[in-house]
């Protein structure tokens, strides 16, 4: 109580006027976010640690994921076939064609596993891994066409952010590689209330739902196996206790008006 004393000198006012402005002024401390609480990858050691990648298995793929197959061949007539509107599909998607978009000129992986190609059939491509697909339809269409050179892209690359984060949301991403750091970028970043030391992930794996917690604090994130996101991921930033005692949900500029005045107008009454 000394310390409010010396902030708040009331000695002269009332004692109930007293304790509450020392509760208001309390309060306000409680509700301050410090520096160390909005910092990532923390760390004291200010030389230069390395932490080597956690080993990054490849995506498999998964019935309902989308694929873009791009054949080219020596015969460019033949391999048109397969792509389409060939060499202007291939600009558009270059180009920045939305994902949606880009879902139109994709093959789909049915429940089964199985996509479905011109004059190849159904190939079963579940649980194998974009360049897997892409040799098989290479070796498939040998016969067919003169050195085919085959592409595959996963089309359905998605991340949902969600929390204590500036622009929540469902989030398309093209990158082979991207981080939880990345990922926050999309949303807009953490926001001052955003709890960076326990941020959740929901991954599924094998058909199971798992649920982990981060810390992005730590410089150890690094080297995580949950470093680097993965398609349908969903990340949760969970808010801070202090959140609740801040001034955006309650009107402690009000409170602080009213008791100045207040205090102004016993001062003058009391002269």
């Amino acid at each position: 109580m000394n310390i409010f004393k010396k902030v708040l000198p009331l000695k002269n006012f009332p004692r109930h006027l007293r304790l509450l402005t020392y509760a208001i002024f309390l309060a306000i401390l409680s509700s301050c976010v410090s520096q160390h609480e909005v910092e990532y990858l923390r760390d004291n050691d200010k030389r230069i640690t390395t932490f080597y990648e956690a080993e990054i298995q490849d995506y498999r793929l998964k019935p309902d994921d989308e694929l873009y197959v791009q054949i080219n061949s020596l015969d460019e007539a033949a391999a048109n076939v397969f792509s389409g509107s060939g060499n202007q599909q291939s600009t558009t998607l270059t180009s920045g064609i939305s994902p949606y978009g880009a879902s139109l000129l994709s093959y789909s992986v049915n429940k089964k596993g199985f996509m479905l190609m011109p004059f190849i059939g159904n190939i079963y491509v579940k649980d194998k891994t974009v360049s897997q697909v892409a040799e098989i339809l290479k070796d498939s269409l040998s016969s067919i066409l003169n050195q085919p050179i085959v592409s595959v892209k996963l089309v359905n690359r998605y991340i949902s952010i969600l929390g204590e984060v500036r622009n929540p949301g469902h989030f398309p991403y093209a990158q082979e590689k991207l981080t939880i750091y990345d990922a926050l970028g999309l949303a807009g970043d953490i926001t001052e209330y955003g709890n960076r030391s326990e941020v959740i992930l929901a991954r599924n794996e094998d058909g199971k739902n798992m649920r982990i917690v981060l810390n992005l604090t730590k410089p150890n994130i690094l080297a995580s196996n949950y470093y680097y996101m993965r398609p349908n991921d969903i990340v949760y930033v969970k808010p801070l206790k202090k959140k609740f005692w801040g001034f955006r949900e309650f009107p402690f500029q009000i409170i602080l008006t009213t008791i100045s005045t207040a205090l102004l107008i016993y001062t003058v009454v009391k002269k």
